[in-house]
């Protein structure tokens, strides 16, 4: 899939179908993030991969929206530690995971936690490790088909500012 029409197509999926994700996409989701650029090339994360059913029933309740956890085929959480901008350094992890799951035509959406300490304690990260984002993957519960329209259009269809009101030349 052109990269472009990747980034413009890609809608957070929050209903899965229930389908295992072949062990070979689940590596190339993880190898994106594994790889991807970090300040001074730290690497500053971990991904954990929640595959216990009582912890990921433990997780879900410790996320905003609890059925993406449920519902996911693979669940991973970004864990980081140190200084600097992990927090950018995890996100562009998760986003070429997110990403490369879309090439795959595999939906993701990240979720967030009202309380990241609880989510730390609760899988027991090390100390001045903290729990950066919540991904979950599975194939969409209603078929998307990125080809189904050109890149402008999609970005037509996308509920987003005006470009003008978010890029400013200086």
């Amino acid at each position: 899939m052109d990269t472009f029409l990747a980034v413009v197509s890609k809608r957070e999926v929050r209903e899965y179908a229930g389908r295992p994700i072949p062990a070979d996409a689940e590596q190339r989701i993880l190898e994106a993030g594994r790889i991807s650029g970090s300040s001074q090339n730290r690497q500053p994360w971990r991904f954990l991969v929640v595959e216990s059913p009582s912890l990921r029933a433990r997780l879900a309740d410790a996320v905003y929206v609890p059925a993406n956890v449920r519902g996911g085929a693979l669940v991973v959480v970004i864990a980081v530690g140190g200084r600097g901008p992990t927090a950018f350094d995890a996100g562009r992890a998760a986003q070429n995971m997110m990403l490369t799951a879309w090439n795959e035509q595999i939906g993701s959406c990240p979720n967030g936690m009202p309380d990241p300490d609880a989510v730390a304690r609760l899988l027991d990260l090390e100390d001045g490790e903290r729990p950066v984002v919540v991904l979950t993957f599975g194939y969409p519960a209603r078929t998307r088909d990125p080809q189904r329209h050109a890149a402008l259009e999609w970005i037509e269809r996308a509920n987003r500012k005006p470009f003008d009101e978010v890029v400013q030349q200086l």
